[in-house]
Parts: structure tokens; C-alpha cells; sequence
């Protein structure tokens, strides 16, 4: 089989797989993303991420990674909500959860899709001396995902730096295949943002210095997720009752307009937005057995019990205050700090 129809099969059989877009690249189409992530870096704008300053050659040039590599074939996996994700903003009893985390762990309905499809790739491909070698990666690895996904055609970063597509919106998530066989590259995708800032102007924290340019330190994503300790008390008042994640500049995207449902049943939500005071009472065990499976659970009870706190804080209603003071000495410095807080803060 040659090269191109090699290439057509694959995006066949990944959609019969259920993936909703392929793209393929070079490992070195992007090889400005090495400067990017160093000023990235340089900035501080990483926070505590240390894992992204760590191995910078491998992840800004995935040649390096894996050197025997000659094609990056990139994968889109829906997992667009069915309504609103910003109306439950308005609940403020209730935590908010991104929607990306409200089905079963990506990680691993992903990783199983890329390798059943790189199975099918090697058997289907050339045998012999040169049979092809895969090796698959989904958001654990020093490989930058975004960067390669626009460079195979699949969009482009918009200005909150997140993927966006003319055909699927913005909620996808994104697999990679590197493989050693050399197959036709697809062209980059364009920007087609224009003069469109509606991503910029409703974050909460205002964390874009400038259009296309993140700093994590102030982005609720990463507060509630990445971030260890308690969170600066300037931005606590600013994250509402989002407990787990952001989707707000997702969420305002205009191409979403264009966004099709998720097929995959296990992003089907069944973390909903459930009540702040039945959140905060979760011990250890309690939070592992009600987020078994989920996205949400790789936090700890006691980041996620932060999280609610401050949530509480933000809600206005005196009623939390007890549940607050229950936590206020609890084991976990955070937790008590953000307890104390709380109590604080619903007393005026």
C-alpha cells in the first residue's frame, strides 16, 4: 500500500475507532515551539509545574523525543457538552466541575483508542525488515500537543492558547501516534480568530497577559488542579464555585457553533455538579470511592476539599458557614486555611 492510501485508510479506521478527526505532521513541524516554551518557562509562568520545565528538548522538539520518528499522526476525541457549562455558575451552593472531567478518565478511553488504532496501523502497513514502529501518547508524556495537532491540520491555537476547529469546536481532546513510517503530511490550519477576544475578556482572573499567551499562575485550571498549598487570597475570591477546572474561555468560543456531539458514552456526565456541603465532608476514602474512574481523583481529597472551601467562601450563603468551621483544623494546612477563610468570609 502506498503512502496516500495508506494515509486514507488510517483516517478511516480511526474514525472507525470513533476518533473524530486524524491529522498527520513532521516531528519538526513546529520549531519555533522550543523558544515558545522556554519564554514560557523563563516567565515564570509555569507556576509549580516543574515537569514542564524538565526534559524542555524532548518537549519543544519531538524530534528528540524519539529521533526514528518520521510522521506524527494527531487524533481528535469529542467530548462537547450537551448544554450550558456556564449556567451552573450561577448555583453557587453547587461546585462546578469542567466538563472534560465529568465522564471517566480520558487518559485511558483515549490511550486504548490509539492503541487498538496503532495495532491495526502496523498490521496493515508494510511487513518485513521495515514494518513499521508506533509509540502512543496522551497528555502524560513531554510531547506538545496543541502545537502539533495545528501543525497536522487539525486547528489552530486560538488566543486563549487552547485548539480550536472550524469542524469540531473546541471540545476535543488530543492523542498522538509517532510512527517510523513516512506518510504525506497535511498543511497547517491558519488562525481564524480574527479580531474576536471573547475568550480573553470573560476570564475570571484575568490570566492572558496578551492574546495567545498564558500565565498558568492565574488561570483557575490550574489553581484547582496543579496547584499545591494554599492559593494566593487575591484570586480565591475570583474562582466562584469552579472546583475542578475552567470552561469559560472554551465555553465562549464562537466555532463552537459548529461543535457535534461526543459518541464516546463514557464522557457522558455522572459527576454532575453536586452540592458544596456534601463535598466538603468527604474524608480520603469517601473522595477515592465517589471519583473512582474520573479525571477528578488524581487532586487527593485534600486539594479537592480546598477547592470546596473556597467555593463555600464565594457562595454567599451564611448556611455553609458551619460546614466551614468543621474543617477548620483540619490536618491538611490548606484545607484549615481555606476553612478558616471561609467562615471569614460568610461573616462579612
Amino acid at each position: 500500500m502506498d503512502g496516500l492510501h495508506l494515509k486514507a485508510s488510517i483516517v478511516a479506521q480511526a474514525q472507525a475507532e470513533g476518533f473524530a478527526a486524524a491529522g498527520f505532521c513532521a516531528p519538526d513541524a513546529v520549531p519555533e515551539a522550543a523558544a515558545r516554551l522556554s519564554s514560557f518557562v523563563a516567565a515564570g509562568h509555569h507556576g509549580q509545574m516543574g515537569w514542564m520545565a524538565e526534559r524542555m528538548a524532548w518537549r519543544g522538539n519531538p524530534a528528540a523525543l524519539w529521533p526514528e520518528a518520521r510522521t506524527v499522526i494527531m487524533l481528535a476525541e469529542l467530548y462537547s457538552p450537551e448544554g450550558d457549562p456556564l449556567a451552573v455558575l450561577d448555583e453557587r451552593q453547587r461546585g462546578v466541575v469542567s466538563v472534560y472531567a465529568q465522564g471517566r478518565d480520558y487518559h485511558d478511553l483515549v490511550k486504548k483508542r490509539l492503541k487498538r488504532l496503532g495495532r491495526w496501523l502496523i498490521s496493515a502497513a508494510e511487513k518485513g525488515s521495515d514494518s513499521p514502529k508506533i509509540k502512543v501518547f496522551v497528555d502524560t508524556a513531554p510531547v506538545m500537543e496543541k502545537p502539533l495537532a495545528a501543525a497536522a491540520g487539525l486547528g489552530w491555537q486560538g488566543k486563549h492558547t487552547n485548539l480550536v476547529s472550524r469542524e469540531l469546536g473546541s471540545w476535543f481532546f488530543l492523542g498522538a501516534i509517532f510512527t517510523t513510517l513516512d506518510l504525506p503530511k497535511d498543511a497547517a490550519e491558519p488562525d481564524h480568530c480574527g479580531s474576536c477576544r471573547a475568550c480573553l475578556d470573560i476570564c475570571p482572573t484575568a490570566a492572558f497577559p496578551a492574546p495567545y499567551q498564558l500565565d498558568a499562575r492565574r488561570c483557575i485550571s490550574y489553581l484547582t488542579i496543579e496547584h499545591r498549598g494554599p492559593v494566593d487570597e487575591d484570586l480565591r475570591t475570583l474562582m466562584g464555585n469552579r472546583i475542578f477546572g475552567c470552561d469559560d474561555c472554551l465555553a465562549v468560543c464562537p466555532w463552537n457553533k459548529f461543535a457535534k456531539a461526543a459518541t464516546e458514552i463514557g464522557y457522558q456526565p455522572r459527576v454532575g455538579a453536586p452540592l458544596l456541603a456534601e463535598l466538603a465532608g468527604l474524608d480520603d476514602a469517601a473522595f477515592r470511592a465517589r471519583f473512582s474512574g474520573s479525571p477528578v481523583k488524581r487532586i487527593g481529597r485534600d486539594r479537592f476539599v480546598r477547592n470546596v472551601l473556597y467555593a463555600i467562601g464565594n457562595s454567599a450563603d451564611p448556611a455553609l458557614a458551619p460546614v466551614a468551621a468543621g474543617l477548620s483544623d483540619d490536618p491538611d494546612a490548606a484545607v484549615a486555611d481555606a476553612a478558616q477563610w471561609a467562615v471569614r468570609r460568610l461573616a462579612g
